[in-house]
């Protein structure tokens, strides 16, 4: 007797059996009735016997049909069913859908739409669309596109001091601020005051740029005015601030007293400096020509005898300046009154510009007036527009002109007007000292300097 098959004994699982057990675990959990009422609402109704549609059966995997052999159909992907060649890509619309299909459209759909919403909220300007092809970047593309990100460089901007450094209160240099900050032991420090912020501001003008040799004339028609006071005071200002020499040259013919406002250090006026001009060749050899105060100034004095200061002509004076340009930044030159004297041509050719010095008095408003005249008349308005007017030796309270009035008209035909107040030390007519002039003084003076240094750069 043959031996059983094994295959009667021992049976091998297929694919049907686990859609059977798949059948007989979901006919175990029977799903609770539903309501036809409910599914009304809902929009959607189980298809009818009519409607329904009978799935095909299912054909295991070894099935032939599976099998796409030469001359043989294909399998359908939708149910394993034989792909018909005659049927039509696109079968003709039927009958209307269910609502209970119409609504799983739409609601695919929806979600279509909101994925598509939610990538385009993803991409971001300067990075590449999800769906874009990756580009090989260019070499030099990459050297000239900065990076970005942690390992990014810093640029000078992010590394300057004023972005790093914390802001410091300036010191105080005057009044109360002053002596909180001192009584404090340096611990408590209000700042500078609006008149140390003012003054700073007004030597931050003093130190502007410059550019060569900026010469100055210093002019009056009337004398007494305080033009060599103020010619000095000027100058001494500007060295006492600025690092660069300056030097005032006495032009006046009548005996000038410009030397007289400093220490004398050497008794060489300017006929000994063209006289010695080609043994000069540096700053060491000038400066034995010239006396030096304590701000710095140097002044450059004027033959004493009458007799040989006449014989100062446009040309020694055009000399002089052309030697002292090459060894000092800022010169000052104190004209004397006579417009028609030789040497004043000189002076107003060679001038960047012009200070008119005037008394706060009738007459001597129109002696500075009739000076502005006299300048435009020869063809010196140009300097005329550039120069500036210095109201000298004014006491407010004292006078009874309207120096309001007198600036209004000044004002009008030049650059600017400055009031200089009076000074008992300016008016002793000895050595001017800038730290024995009073508070107000100084101030005037910085604010002269000031305006006369805006025009540095002029052009």
């Amino acid at each position: 007797m043959s031996e059983p098959d094994n295959e009667a004994t021992t049976r091998q699982p297929s694919h049907v059996d686990g859609l059977e057990s798949a059948e007989e675990r979901t006919d175990s959990h029977p799903h609770p009735p539903v309501d036809e009422q409910q599914q009304a609402q809902a929009g959607w109704a189980p298809a009818d016997s009519a409607t329904r549609q009978e799935l095909p059966p299912v054909v295991p995997p070894g099935d032939p049909a599976h099998a796409a052999g030469p001359g043989t159909a294909q399998g359908d992907p939708r149910g394993g069913l034989p792909y018909d060649q005659n049927q039509q890509p696109f079968p003709p619309l039927g009958p209307p859908q269910p609502p209970w299909q119409q609504a799983q459209q739409q609601a695919q759909q929806q979600a279509q739409q909101q994925a598509q919403q939610q990538a385009q909220q993803q991409y971001a300007p300067g990075q590449p669309h999800p769906g874009a092809q990756p580009q090989a970047a260019h070499p030099v593309d990459d050297m000239r596109r900065p990076r970005r990100g942690r390992h990014s460089v810093a640029g000078p901007d992010e590394l300057a001091s004023a972005q790093l450094i914390k802001p410091v209160k300036r010191r105080p240099q005057s009044g109360w601020r002053k002596a909180v900050y001192v009584a404090s032991g340096h611990l408590i420090n209000p700042g500078e005051s609006p008149a140390d912020r003012r003054r700073r501001e007004l030597i931050a003008r003093v130190n502007q740029p410059l550019r060569g040799c900026f010469k100055i004339a210093m002019l009056s028609l009337k004398g007494g005015v305080g033009k060599t006071t103020t010619t000095t005071t000027l100058g001494s200002t500007f060295a006492s601030l600025r690092g660069d020499r300056v030097v005032a040259i006495d032009a006046n013919p009548d005996r000038g007293t410009l030397s007289q406002k400093i220490p004398m250090e050497t008794t060489a006026t300017v006929r000994h400096l063209l006289r010695d001009a080609d043994r000069i060749h540096r700053y060491s050899d000038i400066r034995a020509y010239t006396s030096q105060g304590s701000s710095r100034l140097e002044i450059l004095a004027s033959e004493q005898d009458p007799a040989v200061s006449e014989a100062f002509s446009e040309q020694d004076y055009r000399r002089a300046v052309d030697l002292l340009e090459h060894f000092y930044n800022i010169v000052l030159t104190d004209c004397g009154t006579g417009l028609m004297h030789s040497a004043m041509k000189g002076v107003l050719d060679v001038a960047d510009a012009l200070v008119l010095v005037s008394s706060g008095s009738v007459d001597g408003a129109r002696s500075a007036s009739a000076t502005l005249d006299w300048l435009d008349a020869h063809g010196y308005g140009g300097l005329v527009q550039r120069s500036v007017v210095v109201i000298n030796s004014v006491r407010p309270k004292m006078s009874s002109v309207d120096l309001d009035k007198l600036e209004a008209h000044f004002g009008a035909r030049t650059r600017a007007v400055c009031r200089i107040p009076f000074d008992a030390h300016l008016e002793e007519g000895a050595e001017i000292e800038l730290d024995q002039l009073q508070e107000g003084t100084r101030l005037k003076l910085l604010e002269l300097g000031a305006t006369v240094a805006d025009g540095f750069t002029s052009p």
